[in-house]
């Protein structure tokens, strides 16, 4: 392992997460990146049928009566709610914050369709505050917005007596749900400048260009951004629910990410309004009486939430650096200087 600040701070910033596990913030923090399964242990499908039958197949496998599962508003938990036991208790986050979105009533739909208890935990940034050392230690890495949301929901999983849960998190790399980032083939330059979450160079004074992790995707003039979401996005995604889930030490399934495509994702349906059209067609089966949810991210409020956070106030952070930037970007910011305040007040026996 390698002690390197600047690099981890400006990867961090950039795509999440440490994309370099050999390179650390202290040689007591080691972090640890994500893949679930190589792509030769992946089940290739090509209809909402072979989905459907891989999903049954891996869940038949499992004891399913002392799980709990992860229930948003969108199509992938919601299929896989389809197949829980009755009375299976499914659980949806709710962001406590004015104007915050909130999925609960179509996640409750989805329970009552098929006869699940339903259970809304309320997220507010008391819980956030509460438990970001914690997952930042346990990570070696600052964390996303994801996170400690993640975590509010393990908690509460944990006090129902849930020993395991079902979540679905890895549909859209698997079968093209990234509509936007899909949306069109992006040169190079283009889509450095459009994934980038921030950029280190308008928030530190010292910071290493992310160029070397892009150049990884780069084919010609373009990039080979399919790959690229497989791999550098998948990896940051899994770690806002696998952090959560081992530091709480609870066992965690989540199908989807067992599956691909066989075929060549169709990136015409994809951009003329139909992502994930296989995933489509399954919900449709599932829930024949309901209208296909568009996808939303995650619900948090962190534009609320830091609304009156003045930024920054370390010396690796340039002045005003939050000026125009969203709530996920500040929660970026606010993240990693906390962390680093961590990693000041911990000596070595302590940090972990």
């Amino acid at each position: 392992m390698v002690i390197d600040k600047k690099y981890c701070m400006s990867s961090f910033l950039t795509f999440r997460y440490i994309v370099d596990e050999e390179k650390v913030f202290s040689e007591n923090l080691k972090h640890k990146n994500i893949t679930l399964y190589d792509e030769d242990e992946k089940l290739a499908c090509d209809s909402a049928e072979e989905i459907d039958n891989a999903i049954k197949s891996q869940l038949s496998a499992i004891d399913l009566s002392d799980a709990g599962i992860l229930l948003s508003g969108g199509m992938d938990s919601a299929i896989l709610a389809s197949y829980m036991p009755k009375g299976t208790k499914a659980y949806t986050a709710k962001c406590s914050a004015p104007n915050a979105v909130d999925e609960t009533a179509r996640a409750k739909k989805y329970c009552e369709i098929y006869g699940l208890e339903h259970i809304v935990v309320d997220v507010g940034w008391d819980d956030y505050i509460a438990c970001m050392d914690e997952l930042m230690l346990n990570d070696g890495c600052p964390v996303f917005a994801n996170e400690p949301q993640v975590y509010a929901l393990v908690k509460r999983m944990q006090q129902d007596g849930i020993k395991k849960i079902i979540y679905g998190d890895n549909a859209d790399m698997a079968f093209g749900g990234m509509d936007r980032l899909l949306s069109r083939d992006w040169t190079y330059e283009e889509w450095k400048e459009r994934y980038t979450f921030v950029q280190p160079q308008k928030v530190l004074k010292e910071y290493e260009d992310m160029d070397a992790v892009y150049r990884r995707y780069q084919v010609g003039d373009y990039v080979d951004y399919i790959k690229f979401l497989n791999e550098v996005f998948a990896s940051s995604s899994s770690a806002a629910y696998i952090n959560s889930f081992e530091y709480a030490n609870i066992k965690y399934f989540d199908p989807y990410a067992k599956l691909k495509m066989g075929k060549p994702l169709d990136l015409e349906r994809v951009r003329n309004g139909e992502s994930k059209y296989l995933i489509r067609a399954l919900f449709k089966e599932k829930y024949p009486q309901l209208e296909i949810p568009e996808k939303i991210a995650m619900a948090r409020a962190t534009d609320y939430w830091l609304r009156d956070w003045g930024g920054p106030k370390r010396s690796e952070f340039k002045e005003n650096c939050i000026e125009g930037m969203t709530g996920e970007q500040k929660f970026l910011i606010y993240s990693l200087e906390r962390f680093l305040n961590l990693i000041d007040n911990h000596d070595g026996d302590s940090m972990r």
